[in-house]
């Protein structure tokens, strides 16, 4: 304790030390961070079309939210084989760069810290997002459940049942590498300050990973050294540009969004977490939907996310990322009992552009608007 510190009076004192941990300063490869709050990537379909391009509504949405300690952008397809939404931007075009670059210009003149997370949606996808209209792409030729999202007819957006993918050919694998390469080069370009490789939350990355998407009998199929070659290769790729300091990975073990699952999840994310921790990544970021569920009703987590969540923290050195339903005191309680580095927050950014001064000042918090997610114009 400081010296400084001991004259503050107990009410005060208390109070500090209640927002201590997520205003505490930290180093993330090779930047300094004044807090520990960051910007989670949020989907929001509006970019401008045709093209999938970044516009000054983007530019002006992430520099309203440049006081988190990181922003994390919205995921963007690496190309349009990787495009699963209608209206999400796209980093694989000349006019798509110029478009990201009004919006890291608008966040470093506000002082704020950007990367942009690369995405593939393998199976996620649908012929009419597709180049030529083909088939989206996936490790196994299993079709998931649900409905994908995309522009009709009368330029609508429409959500249509999933087809059937196409399992790709093992020989195409130095293409999808080759497609995070361009994505990290072009993103470089438009002025990030590092990337995000998006391995989660069901999509090319996350289906390689979990067994229940993965039914290859290849070397990128069968234990989970082969599973998971796909993301170290896109890893090594996307560091070779970028350095190993300004890259990192989010990955959603024991997720089920997008109709995923594995056998045995401890097994296959502890593994993937201890060969990310000989990366020198910048960082890895996760996010559990069972501890997140618990958050948000006020109920204790599932003890089998809790095994998940310490084991992660066990096998994966380097700086945590958690994400998902964190009000201001259960992300400083998380930071404190050392379950995680940074706190990523997703919804309350959306509708309080200001929320780390709002923490800070102790100020209420706007309730967000589900209607205004996606889609639409400046509202939300």
């Amino acid at each position: 304790m400081t010296e400084s510190t001991t004259l503050i009076a107990p009410a005060a004192a208390a109070q500090k030390t209640a927002v201590e941990p997520l205003f505490e300063p930290v180093r993330l490869g090779r930047y300094d961070l004044p807090h520990r709050m960051v910007m989670a990537p949020l989907t929001r379909s509006r970019a401008r079309q045709p093209g999938n391009v970044p516009s000054a509504l983007n530019a002006c949405y992430y520099a309203q939210r440049a006081s988190a300690a990181l922003i994390v952008t919205e995921a963007t397809q690496v190309s349009q084989q990787g495009q699963g939404y209608a209206w999400t931007p796209g980093i694989h075009s000349r006019e798509q760069v110029e478009g990201w670059r009004l919006v890291t210009d608008a966040v470093h003149k506000t002082g704020g810290l950007i990367f942009l997370q690369l995405w593939h949606v393998g199976r996620i996808s649908h012929p009419s997002l597709q180049p030529d209209g083909m088939l989206p792409v996936a490790p196994s030729a299993i079709k998931p459940r649900g409905e994908a999202f995309i522009e009709n007819e009368k330029g609508e957006g429409e959500l249509v049942p999933f087809v059937t993918p196409r399992a790709l050919q093992i020989e195409e694998m130095p293409y999808i590498v080759q497609q995070y390469t361009r994505g990290s080069r072009n993103a470089l370009e438009a002025g990030f300050d590092g990337v995000e490789v998006h391995a989660a939350n069901g999509y090319l990355l996350d289906q390689f990973i979990n067994s229940s998407t993965n039914r290859r009998t290849d070397a990128y199929g069968g234990p989970i050294e082969n599973r998971m070659r796909l993301l170290m290769e896109v890893v090594e790729a996307v560091s070779d540009v970028w350095g190993p300091d300004r890259v990192g990975v989010r990955l959603s073990p024991l997720g089920t969004f997008n109709d995923m699952g594995d056998d045995d999840p401890e097994t296959t994310f502890g593994h993937v977490a201890e060969k990310l921790n000989g990366g020198a990544l910048t960082y890895l970021h996760i996010i559990n939907p069972a501890i997140v569920g618990a958050i948000e009703k006020g109920i204790e987590p599932d003890p089998g996310a809790l095994r998940m969540l310490e084991l992660m923290r066990e096998r994966y050195r380097g700086t945590l990322i958690i994400a998902g339903g964190f009000d201001q005191e259960t992300a400083d309680a998380w930071l404190r009992q050392g379950k995680a580095d940074l706190i990523a927050f997703g919804r309350n950014f959306l509708a309080n552009p200001d929320l780390p001064e709002r923490f800070r000042s102790g100020a209420s918090l706007n309730t967000d608007d589900p209607s205004t997610y996606y889609g639409g114009g400046a509202k939300g």
